[in-house]
């Protein structure tokens, strides 16, 4: 590990606390209209501080929705290319009353910043920027090409990078790509995610009567859309959290022997998992598989969320003619989404309850993936890690999903490592978003020792 690297980090914190205070005053939430300027600033933002880093060819990049920006510095040949990303979108901070700060205040308590973003990923990705910064300014050049790309979209689905790493695999072509979008095991201990849960996520909806009805006058004979919804949902898992969709299965593999025997090494407390981190009464889930197992290696289905009749106060006897279901279903690798997605509507067109239609709609699907842990710059990570949290790093994977990895394996043909600075109870899209202040200095003292270690190793 570099002193001069280290030193630089250390000697300039204040500075990079502030500027990543900066980064998350700006209320950049994708999903919302009202705040597209804001997410345009935000790109803006970070073009400017990768200009300021020494990358070239800087560009804020217009798409159909909101911008992407990309940058790079190709001065190292024979070197290996590594390709960042990440996003400066964040979700909406509500519900507000359940902050304790403003969400776009960022406010320092227990050596943690609170800030919407600030784990997820403005924080993460920034980390990237400033350890280009401190090789350049320390080494006055980079020992690898840099390629970067980051994204607007990521909480809304990232249709726009998408399509643009589809369309320009010549321009991001690279050895690897670095993502920092995840989280450590738990705090201290170095972490590289080696798996992800694809997604399919839809809505479902389903039509009832042609207009809501009086239920005192058509209850018993007219069919209630909400009713009907719920019908059709329960049937497609059932009490023990077994997916009833057929074929549902068909490419799920276990972990090998080799992998669960690392998870069991984990330090892992099931009650306290239960009490601090879930907080009910109880967990849920197929029998006979272990929680990391239904969490990072089974696929899953969810509804977030079901909209339809009256929910106002007071009383309203209507029969709801609409309903409309959010689902989302977690695949693990091997399944192929569009397989899966036409599962779906097979069951849902041989389960619609009578009188009921209903129509699927997909709203985002990307795959699961592994990736291959004797790959040498999993080993340089890895290594890097360890040197700077001084452990050693174990491999997991992740339950959740970073489409974005699918399609740089797809379009680039090239592996990503997933080195994630983030910690368990970060609350990311909750109230209360956190990311640990020391951990962000680390994050840059490790990709920045990552790339001295990789560029040596090529």
């Amino acid at each position: 590990m570099s002193l001069a690297i280290d030193a630089y980090v250390q000697s300039n914190e204040a500075r990079f606390l502030e500027e990543l205070k900066e980064f998350l005053r700006i209320p950049s939430i994708s999903t919302l209209p009202e705040h597209n300027g804001d997410t345009r600033r935000a790109a803006e933002y970070a073009a400017e501080k990768l200009t300021a880093a020494g990358l070239e060819n800087v560009e804020v990049i217009q798409t159909e929705r909101h911008p992407l920006v990309y940058a790079d510095w190709l001065h190292a040949p024979g070197m290996p290319t590594v390709l960042c990303y990440g996003h400066f979108d964040v979700q909406p901070p509500d519900p507000l009353e359940l902050w304790i700060s403003p969400p776009f205040e960022p406010t320092e308590r227990d050596g943690n910043l609170y800030a919407r973003g600030s784990a997820d990923d403005k924080g993460q990705m920034y980390s990237h920027i400033k350890a280009l910064e401190a090789l350049r300014d320390v080494h006055g050049t980079l020992p690898l090409n840099i390629k970067v790309l980051l994204e607007g979209e990521e909480e809304v689905g990232g249709l726009s990078v998408a399509a643009y790493v589809e369309h320009n695999p010549e321009k991001l072509r690279a050895d690897i790509a670095l993502v920092s979008d995840t989280e450590m095991y738990e705090p201290g201990m170095p972490t590289l995610k080696v798996g992800l849960r694809g997604l399919l996520y839809m809505e479902i909806e389903a039509q009832g009567p042609s207009r809501d009805l009086h239920s005192g006058v058509y209850g018993g004979a007219a069919p209630n859309a909400v009713f009907g919804l719920i019908e059709l949902l329960s049937k497609a898992k059932d009490a023990d959290g077994h997916l009833q969709i057929p074929g549902i299965y068909e490419t799920v593999d276990p972990p090998s022997a080799a992998e669960k025997t690392s998870w069991e090494q984990l330090p892992f407390d099931e009650a306290e998992y239960l009490a601090s981190e879930v907080g009910s009464t109880s967990l849920t889930g197929e029998p006979g598989y272990s929680v990391f197992e239904r969490t990072w290696a089974r696929p899953t289905l969810e509804v977030h969320g079901i909209a339809g009749g009256f929910t106002g106060a007071g009383a309203k006897t209507v029969i709801p003619a609409k309903a409309v279901a959010k689902v989302s279903i977690r695949l693990v690798p091997r399944q192929d989404p569009a397989v899966v997605e036409a599962a779906v509507r097979q069951f849902v067109a041989d389960n619609a309850p009578k009188g009921i239609r209903c129509e699927v709609r997909v709203l985002s699907s990307g795959p699961g993936l592994m990736v291959n842990t004797d790959h040498p710059a999993i080993r340089v990570a890895a290594k890097a890690l360890s040197d700077v949290f001084g452990k050693p790093t174990v491999f997991t994977r992740s339950g959740g999903s970073i489409p974005i990895v699918g399609d740089f394996a797809t379009h680039l043909g090239i592996p990503t490592i997933l080195m994630g600075f983030g910690l368990p109870d970060d609350g990311l899209h909750s109230p209360n978003e956190k990311y640990n202040i020391r951990n962000y200095f680390d994050g840059i003292r490790t990709v920045a020792h990552f790339f001295e270690e990789y560029g040596k190793a090529s």
